[in-house]
């Protein structure tokens, strides 16, 4: 697929096209085996994804349908037949239970003053975009949820908080910061323009607050190393045909900074 920014691509052909997303960059940074045996053997399709997907479809208005399934539960064989039916017809199926929620989460973003004017601006919804890296030669590719003139928006749901110490704690988690370097790189490499990234975050639970984050230098600076090193790595392994795992040698470790304080301030209580 040639590099540029496409409007409407389904969500199917674009997780068939073989680019390198965001997500397969952090698997790589975890190890070249962890990415390979997920590419292999990873089922795509899981509660927690069509949990997120049902919200991005309700506030953006495009994705894959929901549909709402009535059962309690999925542990009979009518409910599961319909939830795989429902996949099968390129839906999203949702508990009637669970429908509730996701539709009372997407209000509150669109209810949010800020978050409302920018997945209302003009712009393009779930715009994919397409590039190849200069440095590596590896092709990427990234999903934009709201691809605005000014900016890209990225809609963020989580079971935590929603608040600056909240989101920073997912950002760390789940490396927020590549994916925003593997989008900005991937636009920049299609366009030769540099876009700032915005987060909006809703929590799962209510009153489903809203919180709006844009990261600072250090994690940008952070987020762009391990980009490229995730593309590194990429390019590297596909060359020798090897995935390899985590370090064979012995390793010495130290304990980590937290334990280190804890146990000084226990030694200086008894030396007290």
């Amino acid at each position: 697929m040639n590099a540029g920014i496409i409007a409407g691509l389904s969500e199917s052909e674009y997780f068939a096209n073989p680019a390198l997303s965001s997500t397969e960059a952090r698997w790589l940074l975890s190890s070249p085996a962890t990415y390979r045996w997920n590419k292999d053997h990873r089922e795509p399709s899981t509660a927690a994804f069509d949990f997120g997907s049902a919200v991005h479809t309700r506030v953006l208005g495009t994705g894959w349908p929901v549909v709402a399934i009535d059962a309690s539960d999925w542990r009979t064989k009518a409910a599961q037949q319909q939830r795989d039916e429902a996949r099968d017809n390129g839906l999203i199926p949702m508990l009637a239970k669970d429908l509730a929620q996701v539709d009372a989460m997407a209000e509150s973003v669109l209810a949010h003053p800020t978050a409302r004017k920018l997945f209302e601006a003009d712009g393009i919804a779930e715009a994919s975009v397409f590039s190849t890296d200069p440095l590596t030669g590896v092709a990427t590719k990234a999903r934009f949820d709201k691809l605005n003139a000014d900016c890209a928006v990225d809609l963020k749901t989580t079971a935590g908080k929603a608040d600056a110490d909240g989101f920073t704690k997912s950002v760390a988690a789940y490396s927020y910061q590549v994916q925003e370097a593997h989008y900005v790189d991937t636009y920049y490499n299609a366009t030769e323009t540099l876009i700032p990234f915005k987060f909006v975050v809703v929590e799962k639970s209510e009153p489903y607050l809203v919180g709006i984050y844009e990261l600072d230098e250090h994690f940008k600076e952070i987020g762009a190393a391990d980009a490229l090193k995730a593309r590194e790595l990429y390019a590297e392994c596909s060359a020798t045909g090897t995935w390899p795992g985590y370090d064979e040698d012995v390793q010495l470790i130290s304990p980590p900074s937290w334990l280190a304080w804890r146990h000084e301030e226990e030694q200086s209580e008894i030396a007290i």
